[in-house]
């Protein structure tokens, strides 16, 4: 039995396709604590994510946090869930839906747009062959995280990798490393703030809240919180922004090691001692809301400034499926696949259609089966 997979339907002449795969971190099936279950198990099993050695992990992982996490993390999710599932979900296939629209009007040739999620379903391997069945030849992989960091962007190549070495023909690949700078990012993120000012009085502090890392992984290399830092300058930038008007901080930190500081929820206990009452929050680096930013940034970091003397607490939801966001996520789509035949200006269907009938009765010619 062959350890690939094969191409036993392939006939020359299919029709071909450039696959968009987009992926995001993932979400439990549902808010019980069977489903977190699974879903933390896969999630912090990843050494991408928890860099402590196996054997001292699997013990604290499968010893203490599977038998005390899920039931607490069912808790939070059943807080943000909705009609339509998971929040992330949701609107990951909203962005699905309206990035494939948006391809649709740019592009000539047929181009597939795919989701998928790190952890849980839809599997990125599934996806993949999805992808495949539909004739994607060529596939571009973007991973729904602006800011490169190992634990996000590179354990979606691993996964990426790890199906397509299964595979007899693999497809050409490119990759999206990060778009933490792209200008159609940055406008996006700069219309979301000014949109919400317009609906709001302005806080007196605008606080950027990435997801932390451990400190370690910054010394070790990663270049995580360098790009968190650039994409805040920039923004403030853009808002033309004071110095005193803008802050970055961490968000989402777990166990007792030091992570990226000045830390989200510390930071709005200090403000109001501060003298800043009225904040505006957004987390830039979220490509679409889900529990970090819903629950945990949007209530419980609500709460820590207003017992702490706050006022007024506004959150900035993620860019979602906003039409902007849309526009600069096909731009970043557009420029990584300029060159391939669907993208091309000049692709038709009719002369699409004649090469394919020219090469099924060449290979035909010479035995191949129809």
């Amino acid at each position: 039995m062959s350890r690939f997979i094969n191409e036993q339907d392939y006939f020359h002449g299919k029709s071909e396709c450039t696959g968009i795969l987009i992926t995001n971190l993932g979400t439990p099936d549902s808010p019980d604590k069977a489903s977190l279950r699974r879903y933390l198990k896969e999630f912090l099993s990843d050494p991408r994510v928890v860099e402590i050695p196996r054997i001292i992990w699997n013990v604290i992982l499968h010893g203490i946090i599977l038998n005390t996490r899920p039931a607490k993390s069912a808790e939070k999710y059943k807080t943000v869930w909705t009609e339509d599932g998971s929040p992330l979900m949701s609107i990951s296939l909203q962005q699905q839906k309206a990035l494939q629209k948006e391809m649709e009007i740019r592009f000539n040739g047929p181009v597939k747009i795919a989701l998928a999620m790190r952890y849980g379903n839809p599997s990125i391997p599934s996806t993949l062959l999805k992808l495949k069945e539909a004739g994607a030849r060529r596939v571009l992989v973007l991973p729904l995280y602006p800011q490169y960091c190992a634990a996000t962007n590179a354990t979606t190549f691993d996964k990426v990798f790890d199906e397509l070495k299964r595979w007899r023909w693999m497809p050409e690949l490119r990759l999206v490393n990060h778009y933490h700078d792209h200008p159609g990012y940055i406008k996006a993120l700069a219309n979301s703030v000014l949109t919400h000012w317009e609906k709001h009085p302005r806080g007196q502090l605008l606080v950027m809240s990435f997801h932390g890392i451990p400190k370690r992984n910054l010394m070790l290399g990663d270049p995580y919180h360098c790009e968190c830092h650039k994409t805040a300058r920039l923004l403030a930038a853009e808002l033309n922004l004071r110095p005193n008007e803008w802050r970055v901080t961490f968000q989402s930190r777990f166990g007792k090691a030091e992570w990226l500081q000045p830390y989200t929820d510390k930071t709005m206990q200090a403000l109001p001692a501060e003298g800043i009452k009225h904040v505006d929050v957004i987390c830039p680096g979220f490509a679409a809301d889900c529990l970090e930013t819903l629950e945990e940034i949007r209530e419980e970091n609500r709460e820590y400034f207003q017992h702490a003397g706050g006022e007024t607490y506004h959150y900035i939801p993620a860019l979602n499926a906003n039409p902007d966001h849309i526009k600069a996520l096909a731009d970043i789509i557009q420029q990584h696949t300029g060159g391939w035949a669907e993208t091309s200006p000049n692709w038709s269907e009719a002369g699409q259609q004649k090469q394919a009938e020219h090469t099924l009765q060449n290979a035909t010619a010479k035995g191949a089966k129809k």
